[in-house]
């Protein structure tokens, strides 16, 4: 039952935690004079919620927000949660409408023009589950390096299955792990454009790994952030391929997102 109710579909986001987006000082350097505040906050109505090209909410609207501490030395927490439908999607008596992110980590900038993240990241699925169901709960470590609009990520599982997964004879899924490349670039006046590649592999169970790309432009208005992208995946497949819901749709097929972003 593990393999058939999991190999649904898999954890996936519009846009991943927005975590602490206070720019660390530059290493070696004086510190900076402290922000207004440490903490911020966002909250974002999406069209509906794709995480690493997946989608959460069965093609349907998402909303979202979280909170962030950054500290003047690069340290950060945070908390991001979304509305989701995955879970409750299977059936067999699961409730589970909300993913809670915790995450917390130090950031700073080297040499010229460099920054780097390093952190840890737990993914939660409060609801109710019926007995033997594996639970989706997930802990990354995870560490970018950064250069002016690019940067390069690269996230760890250490839980035992992540988002649930078993292997495809019943193995832990530990050891799977996420890369991907970003860049986001400010044409001025507001307009930014962004792109992302990645891929997603998911340990002892090669048929559930799969390389997801972006593409897509945003617009500050002052008021908040409108977003608009283009998002796509090779998961793509047949009916018995693992990112088809119950309700046979393919999780996985390219698809164009719009959502409104107000930070607090």
């Amino acid at each position: 039952m593990k393999k058939s109710i999991v190999a649904s579909l898999l954890i996936g986001a519009f846009a991943t935690p927005a975590m602490a987006q206070t720019a660390a000082p530059a290493a070696g350097a004086a510190p900076a004079a402290a922000p207004a505040s440490p903490f911020t906050g966002n909250v974002t109505l999406a069209s509906e919620y794709i995480y690493r090209g997946i989608a959460q909410t069965n093609r349907k609207p998402a909303i979202q927000g979280g909170f962030d501490y950054a500290h003047g030395s690069g340290a950060y927490v945070g908390l991001w949660a979304s509305s989701i439908t995955w879970l409750s999607d299977i059936g067999s008596g699961i409730s589970a409408p909300a993913e809670i992110d915790v995450y917390g980590g130090f950031k700073n900038t080297f040499a010229e023009d460099f920054n780097y993240d390093v952190g840890v990241l737990a993914y939660n699925y409060p609801g109710s589950y019926p007995a033997g169901f594996t639970k989706a709960e997930t802990t990354e470590l995870y560490g970018s390096v950064g250069w002016k609009w690019l940067s390069v990520k690269y996230s760890y599982a250490v839980s035992k299955n992540i988002f649930g997964w078993t292997g495809a004879n019943g193995e832990k899924t530990r050891g799977s792990d996420y890369l991907e490349l970003n860049g986001t670039y400010d044409l001025g006046d507001g307009w930014g454009v962004l792109g992302h590649v990645g891929h997603q592999k998911i340990k002892n169970f090669s048929a559930a790994s799969y390389t997801d790309y972006k593409v897509g432009v945003t617009k500050d208005f002052g008021f908040g952030v409108v977003g608009l992208s283009y998002w796509d995946t090779d998961a793509k497949g047949g009916a018995g391929q693992p990112y088809r819901n119950a309700f046979n749709k393919d999780l996985g097929k390219g698809v164009v997102l719009l959502s409104f972003t107000k930070t607090l």
